[in-house]
């Protein structure tokens, strides 16, 4: 019984230490999923055309200011101590026809710290976790 009680408990400790390490990989990507998805419908308001939606009255999107807002708002949303590496992409999908609506599509990744794989010898220490989110404004009807 003395020989297998450590060996037991060892056991214990190596499950639990796999557990919260998966728990931060998953919370990681959860996370950088929820500020995706935000960025996105931000990106899709904030970077309406002024002069299309005043001047024609219609909705278009702006591809400078949506990459701009899509990447401010991601990286404010995350901790760029927590968030290494991280890597922000936005861009618009034009509509295929004359009723369809303006799209835009927010796709990020970055990489995130294991507490306990660091001490295993050979281990990584570290995940990409990857998200991303499409975004639609729409004006009334619009949709293909």
């Amino acid at each position: 019984m003395l020989l297998l009680f450590p060996v037991g408990v060892l056991a214990v400790l190596v499950l639990a230490a796999v557990a919260v390490d998966s728990a931060i990989a998953f919370l990681g990507e959860r996370e950088l999923a929820g500020a995706v998805a935000a960025a996105a419908n931000d990106a899709a308001t904030d970077a309406l055309s002024d002069g299309a939606f005043y001047g024609r009255g219609m909705v278009e999107l702006d591809d400078s200011e949506v990459a701009r807002v899509a990447e401010e708002r991601v990286r404010t949303s995350l901790s760029a101590g927590r968030y290494r590496d991280l890597a922000v992409q936005a861009f618009v999908i034009r509509p295929a026809g004359a009723s369809c609506s303006w799209s835009l599509r927010v796709e990020a990744s970055a990489t995130v710290s294991y507490v306990f794989a660091t001490a295993v010898p050979g281990a990584s220490g570290q995940v990409t976790v990857d998200a991303g989110a499409t975004s639609t404004p729409r004006s009334g009807g619009g949709a293909c």
